[in-house]
């Protein structure tokens, strides 16, 4: 039974509503808890928050049934993002989180594929790790330094970890080594370029810590390890590709005594990152940005969709400012997180002072 064509998203095995939420209300009672651990575009999750479609007289209509609790899963990152949009386009939605796990995946793929029975094994597995990154990135391994692991194309490269985010810290132990390893030994460096790559990146780090590189006269480019890594089938096939972070621009200004406007003023990605016939599509920047959302008042820990703005197949408008108002008076940390049309995410803090 196919999805009916006024919900289908485009994805080949889609259920339509009208039979998940029957199966929903037969073998879970309001209070139970459905568990969809291959959740492709989310149907399921969107009948167990409660839509419900019944037809009278050939018309399809659209009514709410109560909600149960659900827990939904998917390794795709478009999957997870069309799930997002579609719960958050159902009316009073219940609160919901969407929790990246990922590095649990990749610490299982690592541990899996670099074992080693040498006596020291957890030392031994990070040097085939960064092996391996810096082979598929065209890099030669280097020896006797601690945060700078290969070299390609005149340009020192780092590895980062497995199971943690580059961190701004962790940029400025590199530079620090850098300038150390400047002009001394065989494998110094040869220009003032730095290559970044890692699976995760703090908060804004593409922006804070490259001004910190240029305060060192150091040319540091940030690059994102692909998850096609962890494909044996891609890796033989050597379609591996590094890009660029995006870099987001924002603005926010106060306008009354609490209250604030937020703005987006400009999208960038790196075009190597997008097929030619994409780039020649878009005629704004805007255009790169499929959802975009807000913390208003983040303490430096999980991030808390406040607000968000998504385009959708009926409005591919996108509203590019939003506006808030504070309870207290106080200095505040925005965080604002966007996702492009390829299922990236960026993420910029800014700060704001009311009151």
């Amino acid at each position: 039974m196919p999805a009916d064509r006024t919900e289908n998203v485009g994805y080949g095995t889609q259920k339509p509503v009208e039979l998940v939420g029957r199966l929903i209300d037969a073998l879970a009672p309001p209070g139970a808890l459905v568990l969809d651990a291959f959740c492709g575009s989310g149907t399921t999750l969107v009948a167990a928050a409660g839509k419900r479609v019944r037809r009278e007289r050939g018309k399809r209509i659209e009514y709410f049934a109560e909600p149960r609790r659900w827990i939904g899963c998917d390794l795709g990152r478009f999957a997870i993002h069309t799930t997002r949009k579609r719960l958050l386009s159902i009316p009073n939605v219940q609160p919901f989180t969407v929790q990246n796990l990922g590095k649990y995946e990749r610490q299982a793929w690592a541990g899996s594929t670099f074992r080693d029975d040498g006596r020291d094994e957890t030392a031994a597995r990070q040097r085939a790790y960064t092996a391996f990154i810096l082979k598929l990135a065209n890099a030669t391994p280097i020896q006797g330094y601690t945060w700078l692991h290969g070299t390609r194309s005149g340009r020192m490269v780092h590895v980062g970890a497995v199971d943690a985010p580059v961190s701004v810290s962790d940029v400025a132990q590199i530079a620090a080594e850098f300038r150390r390893a400047t002009g001394t030994g065989a494998d110094a460096p040869k220009t003032n370029g730095v290559d970044v790559l890692g699976w995760d990146f703090a908060f804004e780090l593409n922006e804070v810590a490259a001004q910190q590189a240029a305060a060192a006269n150091i040319q540091m480019r940030f690059l994102r390890i692909p998850r096609d890594v962890m494909d044996r089938r891609a890796v033989e096939q050597g379609d591996i590709s590094f890009f660029e972070l995006a870099a987001l621009s924002v603005e926010i200004k106060t306008k009354k005594k609490h209250s604030v406007l937020l703005k987006l003023n400009g999208f960038v990605i790196p075009p190597d990152d997008v097929p030619e016939e994409v780039r020649k599509a878009v005629r704004h920047w805007s255009q790169w940005i499929d959802y975009w959302a807000v913390d208003w008042d983040n303490k430096s820990d999980t991030f808390h969709n406040e607000w968000q703005a998504y385009r959708t197949r009926k409005d591919m408008s996108l509203l590019l400012e939003c506006e808030h108002t504070y309870q207290q008076s106080g200095e505040y940390n925005v965080v604002v997180k966007v996702i492009d049309i390829l299922g990236n995410d960026t993420t910029k803090t800014v700060k704001v002072k009311v009151g």
